[in-house]
């Protein structure tokens, strides 16, 4: 079961979490229900994404793509499989 990455330090910005996530595989759900797996290659200030590798699934289509670049708005959860991994020492 994928759960969804609720884990947050008091104070400590979302783009600094998910960083930790790059080059992970992880799962985008968006606001129009489709989703998206695939590996996170960025992530800015706004919350823009872009996936490689991806996968798109919906009642209605499937389809992959080499490259997404999402705009952060659009996106209603992420979901990371591996998990966060642990802070670098």
């Amino acid at each position: 079961m994928v759960t969804p990455l609720v884990e947050r330090s008091m104070g400590t910005p979302p783009t600094v979490l998910l960083e930790r996530l790059l080059a992970q595989r992880v799962t985008l759900r968006l606001k129009d229900n489709r989703v998206l797996e695939g590996r996170l290659a960025g992530i800015d200030e706004h919350l823009n994404v872009v996936l490689d590798d991806v996968a798109e699934s919906s009642t209605t289509i499937n389809r992959h793509f080499p490259r997404v670049v999402l705009r952060g708005s659009n996106v209603t959860a992420l979901y990371a499989p591996s998990g966060l991994p642990s802070r670098p020492a």
